[in-house]
């Protein structure tokens, strides 16, 4: 018996040790990623004004760097602090950044392009798809890289389908180049959301007995997500800005409005999860409700806040995420299965990186000539330019691409098959040549395509949107650029079928307009909405400044 005790007692001991140690490891490698973090933020804010360097490349290089230095110091074992997961990238990271972009967005330069962006968004990346995955059926046949059915080439198609258009939004001013910026940031959020819609709808289906019916079905499915996980981001927006305004929080606490509406929004992406839905598109459109009326129905110290701390969120993720890729692209385990044909890999990422070119030339240059046929305006017009910088900004590569591949081609982020870590080692490099050439060389390609380039339009102002912290009712000048319910001299009246089929898309934002200041604003509050309680912090702030 004391035998057995003992026995315990080791057994028990040895397993708290390895327990401490395994927690002491991962403390040192949480210190190492954060002082990373804090790294690759100060080295952007100093490289910010560089013509070749944006913050996406900068973290990039520092993965890059650290994982020399650990490869060195493990001696070639391994170029990791942090084990990847697509979990951690799906359940944690892409949320705020996709919810921030919503969040922020300018609705009405985003709602008045919304057909163009759509056509960008969701009809391109099904042609994007469409072309990578016949390409590369008709290419990889003829290269040694293992067996792949209907459905891997398709998922192939759908991963390298996924744009990163971040670099090119880091040099784009929204103020100078509104249509420009509207595009290229509504068609890269729709191209994420529909490029995992396409990938999850690919392998959940059946693709071995594939005829007309089957092709039907599947675009029954695809429509299916798209539209309702569309419309429950909707139906999240909307109950948090009926409970924030019918109880308003903020008469008592600031920080209740400001954790309401955080966990609204992750509720929003997890729900659209657990229904097996897209969680980027729910997300997406939760932000744009939540900015269109939760965010006007909390206080003044709220509306700060949230602003901030959804973007700090956002910046964080990406930085996090183009860290990691840096570091995953030495991953001495994957590159192996490859060091014996390493003209094979080089022969893969450079077929595929030809079709995402080509993929990307076949839908824009067409549907811009589409959208410009439709438009009377001059000024509303894509040139050629314009579309040389979208075909550009969505050549990148970069998390999106990582995670469905990830997803596809590993299990909890191994290699078990030659033809898998093929294709894993031919993603890192395409999202690393993308992100590092076509990034450094994109702030020198829009200043010369667009170097004096100003914006002409009335849409410049959007103080519906969160990235214009002001509140009706503080003062007159402010109140005069706030438009009042019933106003709506900014959009002309359609007067026959011609205007809405030369102007659907004002004709749409019309009626939506007198429908929303009709019954949605009375409900759910939002611009000239706002809940007003004596004493609250919105009335006190609002008497302080109508003293002389």
């Amino acid at each position: 018996m004391a035998m057995l005790v003992s026995l315990f007692d080791s057994v028990t001991s040895s397993k708290l040790l390895s327990v401490s140690t395994s927690d002491h490891a991962s403390v040192v490698s949480l210190n190492l990623f954060v002082a990373l973090l804090c790294a690759c933020i100060v080295i952007g804010h100093l490289l910010e004004e560089n013509r070749w360097m944006n913050e996406s490349i900068t973290a990039l290089l520092i993965g890059l760097c650290t994982g020399v230095v650990i490869l060195l110091i493990s001696r070639g074992k391994n170029s990791h602090l942090l084990v990847f997961s697509e979990d951690l990238f799906f359940i944690y990271l892409l949320p705020p950044i996709i919810f921030n972009a919503g969040f922020q967005v300018k609705k009405k330069q985003f709602f008045r392009n919304f057909v163009t962006i759509m056509a960008f968004g969701a009809i391109g990346t099904v042609v994007s798809c469409t072309i990578i995955s016949l390409g590369a059926i008709q290419f990889f046949k003829k290269l040694d890289i293992g067996t792949f059915d209907l459905g891997d080439f398709l998922a192939i198609g759908a991963i390298f389908a996924a744009t990163d258009s971040v670099c090119t939004l880091q040099v784009l001013n929204q103020d100078e180049t509104p249509l420009l910026y509207s595009l290229v940031f509504g068609e890269g959020v729709v191209n994420d959301a529909t490029s995992v819609v396409l990938f999850n709808a690919i392998q959940s289906f059946d693709l071995t007995h594939l005829n007309h019916e089957a092709a039907f079905k599947f675009l029954g499915n695809f429509f299916y997500l798209f539209i309702l996980s569309t419309l429950l981001g909707v139906a999240t927006g909307l109950i948090s800005a009926y409970v924030i305004k019918k109880l308003y929080f903020g008469r008592h606490s600031t920080d209740r409005e400001v954790a309401l509406m955080m966990l609204m929004a992750y509720l929003s992406y997890m729900l659209a999860e657990l229904f097996t839905l897209s969680g980027i598109l729910t997300v997406f459109f939760c932000g744009i409700v939540m900015s269109h009326y939760t965010w006007h129905n909390v206080t003044e110290s709220s509306r700060i806040t949230t602003k901030h701390a959804f973007a700090t969120l956002s910046f964080l993720a990406e930085t996090f995420i183009f860290l990691y890729v840096g570091m995953d692209a030495l991953d001495i385990e994957k590159w192996r299965f490859v060091s014996d044909s390493p003209g094979t890999s080089v022969a893969v990422s450079s077929i595929l990186m030809g079709l995402v070119m080509l993929g990307r030339a076949a839908f824009v240059f067409p549907l811009s000539f589409l959208s410009n046929l439709s438009k009377k305006n001059q000024s509303e017009k894509i040139d050629i330019k314009q579309q040389v910088v979208i075909w550009w900004a969505g050549l990148m590569r970069g998390a999106v691409s990582m995670a469905l591949a990830y997803n596809k081609f590993t299990r909890s982020g191994h290699t078990e098959l030659r033809g898998n870590a093929i294709m894993i080692t031919s993603t890192i490099t395409v999202c690393l040549f993308s992100t590092m050439v076509f990034g450094m060389l994109t702030k020198p390609l829009i200043r010369y395509l667009m170097p004096h380039q100003k914006a002409t339009t009335s849409m410049l102002s959007d103080d519906n949107t969160p990235k214009s912290i002001q509140i009706p009712l503080l003062d007159g000048e402010q109140q005069d650029s706030f438009e009042l319910p019933g106003s709506h001299h900014d959009v002309p009246r359609p007067d026959s079928l011609r205007g809405f089929l030369m102007r659907p898309t004002r004709t749409v934002h019309h009626y939506w307009r007198q429908f929303d200041d009709a019954f949605m604003r009375p409900v759910f509050g939002g611009r000239g909405f706002v809940p007003f309680v004596p004493g609250s912090p919105t009335e006190r702030s609002t008497h302080d400044l109508s003293k002389p």
